[in-house]
């Protein structure tokens, strides 16, 4: 086995056996300039028990891990606590070297472990349920569409830690392990980026999910989750940031999204801006060819408005912002208000394709859109001006 990858001891009975995925700067659509890691952990009681493995091209990193700490034949049982395949890539080759006594998942992970692999005889366990590892247990707590069907979190009550699959997680890159060897500043963004992309839809969910944690009074020294680094000190910190993010509160922060084919509809996006800058707002403005949707999404997290203009082409949006605005659909963002603009040489649709698409999006429409015909003049450029101004004042009213 090879010996170059070596495990790290993250609490009395726990060690991070996962790997450090340097260079992937694309998670299915999710911008990750700072990689990312995938988290397996050893957990070793009088029985030895493996939470979830890595993705596939890994394999060899995780297992090198588990075996500069024991024979990898030695653990007992695989939990895999969430189904998605950068937790479960290389599940079925581990299970073939370790010949475990179980591979436990919950209901919805065992069906999906089966479609994903044609792996059967996965043990499920039930919400609340333990696993006895002879001088500690194991708790499995369900908590479905965070973020998938499966997930479920496992807990270690001999060390107070808990293992989080993909909640409380990021996608960050580093050779420390602990989030207190981390700046702060970059814990924060990466926390705000993961969960406005991968969580946010579900948001109702985590603040639940967080409700019954407390009401279950389970003491947590240490959050382990799938992605990004452990928290040992402080771990309220991190709950206390998702219990916030999920609450999308309004803000006085507003973001202005477009893109431009002839610099017309960039004009209109700069009045608006110095309009908000005028009203007392603070202002984020997304040129979309020069920024990524993920970004996009991480701004939104903490706005309180979402201002969005086009050109007209064929009849209908420009395509990279369409790109966008059903990504930012999905997401299904909560307690914004906006509004539409741009630009048209003949035809002039994509201002009322826009203003369809934010409904649908339930973002309130607090001012009357404005189109410019060809290169706007100074009237336009004044109604846009003005937008921003009404915009600015209706979100301090809302953020108070």
């Amino acid at each position: 086995m090879n010996n170059t990858f070596k495990a790290i001891k993250i609490s009395d009975h726990v060690y991070w056996v996962g790997a450090i995925d340097w260079n992937i700067r694309d998670f299915h659509g999710y911008s990750t300039n700072r990689g990312t890691t995938y988290n397996a952990f050893l957990v070793l009681g009088e029985k030895i028990a493996l939470i979830d493995t890595v993705k596939a091209p890994f394999e060899r990193e995780m297992m090198a891990r588990i075996a500069s700490v024991i024979d990898p034949k030695r653990i007992d049982y695989i939990v895999s606590n969430h189904s998605e395949m950068d937790h479960t890539g290389c599940l079925q080759n581990t299970i073939r070297a370790v010949e475990p006594e179980k591979v436990l998942a919950s209901a919805m992970g065992a069906k999906a472990i089966e479609a994903h692999f044609g792996l059967k005889d996965i043990q499920v366990v039930k919400d609340g349920e333990s696993l006895d590892l002879g001088d500690m247990s194991l708790t499995f707590l369900e908590t479905r569409m965070l973020h998938w069907p499966d997930s479920m979190i496992t807990y270690v009550d001999i060390d107070k830690l808990i293992f989080s699959q993909d909640g409380f997680g990021m996608h960050l890159a580093t050779g420390a392990r602990f989030a207190d060897e981390i700046d702060k500043n970059i814990l924060r963004v990466e926390a705000a980026k993961y969960y406005a992309n991968i969580l946010l839809p579900f948001s109702p969910l985590v603040t639940k999910l967080l409700k019954r944690i407390g009401e279950l009074g389970i003491d947590i020294d240490i959050i382990a989750p799938d992605h990004g680094p452990v928290y040992r000190e402080n771990p309220g910190w991190i709950i206390d940031l998702w219990g916030k993010f999920a609450e999308q509160r309004p803000t006085n922060k507003a973001v202005v999204l477009y893109d431009t084919m002839w610099g017309s509809t960039d004009l209109m996006a700069r009045a608006i801006a110095d309009g908000l800058i005028a009203g007392g707002a603070t202002v984020k403005i997304h040129r979309i060819r020069d920024s990524h949707r993920s970004d996009v999404a991480t701004d939104i997290l903490d706005s309180g408005a979402l201002i969005v203009g086009s050109p007209t082409i064929n009849n209908n949006i420009f395509p990279p912002l369409a790109d966008v605005m059903i990504y930012l659909k999905g997401l299904k963002p909560k307690n914004l208000i906006g509004a539409a603009f741009g630009s048209y040489g003949w035809s002039g649709e994509a201002v009322g394709h826009l203003e369809k698409m934010l409904e649908e999006m339930k973002v309130e429409l607090v001012h009357e859109s404005v189109k410019s015909q060809y290169v706007p003049d100074d009237a336009v450029l004044s109604k846009c001006r003005e937008m921003g101004i009404v915009i600015a004042e209706r979100m301090r009213k809302l953020s108070v």
